[in-house]
């Protein structure tokens, strides 16, 4: 079983920041690439940022400049710095991760639960 456990997400003011981490533990044997999705109310959930193994990173366009994906590969985690929040990145948070299983040795792809934020005067 492999698990992904996000946390960080709240309420902030317009222009603040939040910093959100997603941690993986169980059978894995590698990862190759973690992500944050998000899902608005009423909209499909989309990529927001990814990073691989090598650190080679993406962005979606609305928030390039202002959210910062990192990893640290020995513990397993993914964080999403995200400063100047708007309102329109109200949304729940999800991580991603594209591994493979420890025990099969075998890709899967894993979601977590997901964490709400919230960009609010």
């Amino acid at each position: 079983q492999v698990q992904l456990v996000e946390s960080g997400g709240g309420l902030v003011q317009p222009g603040g920041s939040l910093r959100l981490s997603c941690a993986a533990s169980g059978s894995i044997f590698s990862i190759y690439r973690m992500g944050w999705y998000r899902q608005a109310p009423g909209k499909q959930r989309e990529l927001v940022a990814g990073i691989t193994s090598g650190g080679s990173t993406n962005y979606a366009d609305s928030v390039k400049g202002r959210f910062t994906i990192s990893r640290d590969n020995a513990k397993n985690t993914v964080y999403l710095q995200m400063n100047s929040l708007k309102p329109e990145d109200t949304a729940v948070y999800y991580c991603n991760a594209d591994l493979v299983v420890l025990t099969t040795l075998r890709p899967g792809y894993y979601w977590g639960q997901g964490t709400q934020v919230t960009v609010s005067s």
